[in-house]
């Protein structure tokens, strides 16, 4: 009785975490003018019209049928927004808004999908100990769904930042921190083991790329207390950063070349002075916000402050490990996530000050490493010992371990709380400057 009992409390959980996300989603939506949701603010990026329609169509491919054995009642629309893009490609997207289905045809579609979604789960569907064809439980799948929502939620808010201010609804955004000097300097991390990945055994669920869990040897380094702030890269802007051959590798140098990279995408020159794009206006640059940068233009920087990017080992090891070799659960400890230790959970839709949440500081000292931005690793984004794709979405991870993405650990504003677990994985391709993605340096 007691194990059906936590079953049935797991899954009403599960269901009230997919009614809050499609509330955060709805919410989002909200924020581009009604006129303006045909528009495509990142080239290499789908319309926002495809989104709207893709949260729904990826739940119902994955639960409908997998699930709850429903009947499709728009197979056309099931395919069409099945997949995104990922901007590694040849060539760019050249469909046009008259390419796409009618808003109302998609709200209708929206509506229709979560109804009958909807009417299963109220019907209790996710009994305890079920499995799917698959060999996965509908609570597992449940959650891959509300997941899979949660982080389209925040690229979405890459895309929408780069749409026109005048094309957005304007949003109050919490921004009164207290902001001290930062301090720069870097902290000694001894050498030591860490635990990347998770045990298949590990009640905490986690996406294919997550597993297995591999033990890992670490030397000792040194890492950045803080993430390198829009201050320090002013200086190797200033220093000739982006014209300087050396501290660009060949790939890196010719996209620099053909794209005309000069500066961070969310940066724009006016007069004398830089300002800064923020979600809904622009403001004098925030010299103590983290800076935002592709992985090439952060390898970059690295070079020419003669350190490197941490592997994803040395990161996982400076946030989550300790002098006695024990593992946190959160650089701070096992308390939950909360607003005072970091900028994350969609409390913020912009950066703060590196420095301003001391209470989220590992046990080695070092600040911020759970959200205000993701950061780049010099790790490219590959499979743990152990690895098997869930069959139910075999190419999450395995269509990415192409030699062509790099992982990203951390967690940005706009990241959800469940998406912290030391484990999880976030990953880009080097050229890609749209992501809420800062770094900070090693040296070994």
């Amino acid at each position: 009785m007691l194990a059906t009992q936590n079953a049935a409390a797991v899954g009403h959980e599960l269901v009230a975490r997919l009614r809050e996300a499609r509330q955060f989603s709805d919410e989002l939506f909200r924020v581009v003018r009604a006129d303006s949701l045909y528009e495509r603010p990142i080239p290499e990026r789908h319309r926002i019209i495809f989104y709207v329609g893709h949260l729904e169509a990826f739940d119902w491919n994955l639960l409908g049928e997998n699930v709850f054995g429903m009947k499709s009642f728009h197979p056309e629309f099931d395919r069409l927004f099945a997949f995104g893009i990922d901007p590694v490609g040849e060539g760019l997207p050249g469909d046009q808004p008259s390419d796409w289905p009618s808003l109302d045809a998609v709200h209708y579609y929206v509506t229709r999908t979560r109804a009958a979604l909807d009417e299963k789960l109220a019907n209790g569907i996710l009994e305890p100990n079920a499995e799917t064809l698959d060999g996965f439980s509908p609570a597992t799948l449940l959650n891959v769904a509300v997941e899979h929502r949660l982080m389209h939620i925040e690229t979405l808010a890459y895309m929408l930042h780069q749409l026109s201010l005048d094309k957005k609804v304007q949003q109050e955004s919490a921004q009164n921190l207290d902001n001290f000097a930062v301090a720069d300097r870097m902290i000694e991390i001894p050498a030591g083991q860490t635990t990347l990945g998770l045990s298949r055994d590990a009640e905490t669920i986690g996406w294919d790329n997550e597993y297995e869990a591999d033990v890992v040897d670490v030397a000792a380094f040194a890492i950045d207390r803080y993430k390198v702030t829009n201050r320090r890269y002013l200086e190797f802007m200033a220093a000739g950063g982006y014209e300087t051959r050396i501290f660009w590798n060949n790939e890196d140098w010719e996209w620099r070349n053909a794209c005309g990279i000069s500066q961070p995408v969310f940066w724009k020159k006016a007069g004398d002075r830089w300002l800064y794009r923020t979600m809904f206006g622009e403001v004098q640059l925030p010299l103590d916000w983290p800076v935002y940068v592709s992985h090439a233009e952060a390898s970059a920087y690295a070079r020419w402050a003669g350190q490197s990017l941490p592997t994803e080992a040395e990161w996982h090891r400076a946030a989550y490990d300790t002098e006695d070799e024990t593992e946190r659960t959160y650089p701070w400890g096992s308390a939950s996530p909360d607003e005072r230790r970091g900028n994350f959970d969609f409390h913020r839709w912009d950066p703060a000050p590196v420095n301003a949440f001391p209470e989220g500081r590992s046990a080695f000292g070092v600040e911020g490493m759970l959200g205000n931005g993701w950061e780049w690793t010099s790790t490219v984004f590959a499979p743990f010992p152990g690895f098997r794709a869930f069959p139910f979405y075999p190419g999450y991870s395995a269509n990415f371990f192409d030699d062509r993405h790099f992982v990203m650990k951390g967690g940005s504003a706009r990241t959800a709380a469940c998406l912290l677990r030391p484990t999880f994985r976030n990953w880009f391709q080097p050229h890609y400057q749209y992501v809420y993605s800062g770094f900070r340096c090693v040296s070994r």
